[in-house]
């Protein structure tokens, strides 16, 4: 058996261990492939934690980010990344997209699209589907929840007025905000979006829950069709 078969991250060679590293360094001097060694522990078939994370690193695009858009049963079919280990990654992916918008909430101004961009961006510029989300809130526009409208392909959903309203109406929401991600990572909104938009600013007219922005996610960037002028 090759002597690094199995190594532990503790068993590794003095200038190899990454724990060791972070205690004397800090955790902003490890590279990401070093970080996740930590949470994996161990390599396998001769490949050391360290070894078996730049692997890992690679067939996922090179970056942790790529967490995101692997899914739980493709990491598993990776050699060295069982059940466990695949939890763990996908752990690692979700916690940061949580981190990202518990820190982006402590600002978050509802009559400003840049902070409600800001607080999902993290959860909705890694989906491979569009997702179609629901803001409500009440008369002095304070936060009353979230409400997943649609899930559909890369490039059609379905937005249903009664869901939207019938939410509105359970939870006493006195404004409402629609936010959907583009696959594309181009947030440029298209025909339909600039309609669905109109429909329901018409129909929260008549139901008096008003309409007040739809922001469209892309890649880090995003658009308010408020301030572009489209309803």
């Amino acid at each position: 058996m090759n002597e690094k078969e199995h190594m532990t991250v503790k068993e590794l060679p003095q200038g190899e261990r990454p724990y060791e590293r972070f205690e004397t360094a800090g955790a902003a001097a490890l590279s990401e492939a070093e970080l996740l060694a930590i949470i994996l522990r161990t390599g396998i078939g001769g490949e050391t934690a360290v070894e078996l994370s730049e692997r890992v690193l690679v067939n996922i695009g090179g970056s942790i980010i790529g967490l995101n858009h692997i899914t739980l049963e493709e990491l598993r079919c990776m050699q060295g990344i069982g059940k466990v280990k695949a939890i763990q990654l996908k752990c690692i992916a979700e916690l940061s997209k949580r981190l990202s918008m518990t820190q982006a909430k402590k600002t978050l101004v509802f009559n400003s699209p840049n902070t409600i961009a800001e607080y999902y961006m993290e959860a909705y510029r890694h989906l491979e589907k569009e997702h179609v989300l629901a803001i409500f809130l009440n008369g002095k526009n304070r936060f009353l929840g979230d409400y997943l409208l649609s899930t559909g392909t890369v490039n059609q959903t379905l937005v249903s007025a009664r869901d939207i309203f019938k939410k509105a109406l359970h939870i006493g929401a006195v404004f409402f905000m629609l936010l959907h991600n583009h696959p594309s990572g181009d947030p440029t909104p298209s025909k339909q979006d600039i309609l669905i938009t109109r429909k329901m600013k018409e129909a929260g007219s008549i139901m008096d829950i008003e309409l007040i922005d739809h922001i469209i996610i892309g890649d880090n960037r995003y658009i308010s069709i408020r301030e572009a002028g489209l309803f």
